[in-house]
């Protein structure tokens, strides 16, 4: 099956009971028709928590249909697009084997991996599931926020094409690993400028970003 958009989602900003901000975008819902994609993320997509969301390095993130299913398994319902508050669910492609830095063509834009989601009480509070945060981290399926380098239309249905693919070991899932679970895998992610400043953001860490 060749890798491709399943859905479109974006959200609003409301009110919710969940995290100190009290405010989320987190309810993201498939939109019918083109959507242009800039660096700051989609068009009619907001985002509430400026401090640890948003910006170049987190301007899109996708999850995979098939990872959905293998949750919706785990917890006994049915997930649907959107659900995990991602803007593109994908398939056809393994999200979790992707390499950071990779490329991808996807309708008229082209994205970059450049992170990955780390959960949060927002999103525990949005899923209802009790121990949300530990048991989605343990599940190693994070899925990754990608950089916008070219702005453009994408819609359902859209191919998603891997124009350049890194050559190194660090896949979604290493880098999720280093940032959760195994700090000790860190410093083996100097081996991709790509990644540099959001593991900087995620670490607190001040840092230039190496050359591209």
């Amino acid at each position: 099956m060749s890798a491709q958009v399943e859905s479109v989602n974006v959200g609003r900003t409301v009110d919710v009971p969940w995290g100190k901000l009290g405010r989320s975008a987190i309810d993201k819902r498939p939109v019918a028709g083109p959507v242009h994609i800039g660096p700051a993320g989609l068009a009619g997509d907001e985002i509430a928590d400026q401090v640890f969301h948003g910006g170049p390095d987190q301007a899109v993130y996708a999850y995979s249909a098939e990872d959905l299913q293998t949750w919706s398994h785990e917890l006994g319902r049915t997930l649907v697009p959107g659900q995990f508050g991602e803007n593109l669910t994908t398939s056809g492609i393994d999200l979790t084997q992707a390499r950071a830095g990779d490329r991808w063509r996807v309708g008229g834009a082209l994205l970059e991996i450049a992170g990955v989601r780390i959960p949060c009480s927002v999103f525990q509070g949005f899923l209802d599931e009790p121990q949300w945060v530990r048991r989605f981290t343990l599940g190693h399926m994070p899925g990754p926020y990608l950089r916008v380098l070219e702005p453009g239309e994408v819609m359902t249905g859209d191919a998603i094409e891997v124009v350049e693919r890194r050559d190194h070991d660090i896949t979604v899932e290493l880098l999720f690993r280093a940032l959760t679970t195994e700090r000790a895998l860190i410093a083996s992610l100097a081996a991709e400028p790509r990644i540099d400043s959001f593991v900087a953001r995620r670490l607190g860490e001040r840092r230039n970003d190496r050359p591209k």
